[in-house]
């Protein structure tokens, strides 16, 4: 959602320097999600490619967050002459047991879904707000301007379907998709918290390092999944290093 990105103070912090363009994901804050799409990264990258064409961007450093990155992964990878730079934190890249997929995919069932996220799937959602703060943040504490996020948005039954679906795609993407990090061209940053209690550091951020030549992979300490709310700052210097090697490529 765009509005985690507003209450991290990152999009005002990069709009000092940049034109900064922040894209809701379909189903996500304003965003809808037709249900005659299988929202794959893939299919979300196709989108958010003719948008950026549509206004007249047709080259941009692209940032992706958490299930974000696999989307910016797949516009990177299918319209590499669009991505000048890539910035990619807390992402998850290679597929692995995770028992959380069964457990969070239930609202995305047909039927059974819609029944899930309009009846139990909210007041869970309310009641387990505190308790996922402390897993997706932790172990650092939760930034005093989180509390603008719009948790009522993030937990009405159309985003909470469209964020079980993508739980439930996350091992099939990567299963897909992993084989082609080593064609990246342009600059990759890659960022993770070295205690992010989502997805393993080891096993996701720092593999994807080693499988792409250029990159740049920087731990960020006592940092969990939420990096861009904890460490804005680190952020937008990576943002600032990736731009800064795009450009020494492009004119090379």
């Amino acid at each position: 959602m765009i509005q985690d990105f507003e209450a991290s103070g990152l999009i005002a912090m990069a709009a000092g320097k940049y034109r900064v363009i922040a894209f809701d994901r379909p189903g996500f804050g304003h965003s809808t999600r037709p249900r005659g799409t299988i929202w794959t990264p893939q299919a979300q990258a196709e989108l958010i490619h003719r948008a950026l064409e549509q206004i007249g961007m047709t080259r941009a450093a692209v940032l992706g967050h958490s299930w974000g990155a696999s989307v910016a992964l797949a516009l990177a990878l299918n319209h590499p002459k669009t991505v000048s730079a890539l910035v990619l934190a807390s992402g998850y890249y290679y597929p692995s047991m995770r028992t959380d997929v069964l457990l969070l995919s239930g609202p995305a069932v047909p039927v059974l879904g819609d029944i899930l996220s309009h009846t139990v799937s909210p007041i869970l959602s309310r009641l387990l707000w505190p308790l996922l703060l402390r897993k997706i943040f932790g172990p650092a504490p939760v930034p005093d301007r989180f509390h603008e996020f719009p948790k009522e948005m993030a937990v009405r039954p159309s985003q909470l379907r469209a964020s079980a679906a993508e739980t439930a795609l996350m091992i099939p993407n990567a299963v897909v998709i992993c084989g082609r990090y080593g064609s990246l061209t342009m600059p990759v940053t890659i960022i993770a918290g070295d205690q992010d209690r989502v997805v393993n550091v080891d096993e996701q951020s720092s593999r994807l390092h080693h499988d792409i030549e250029q990159s740049h992979f920087q731990r960020v300490a006592g940092a969990g999944h939420m990096v861009h709310q904890t460490s804005p700052g680190l952020i937008l210097a990576a943002l600032d290093r990736a731009v800064a090697q795009g450009r020494i490529a492009r004119v090379a």
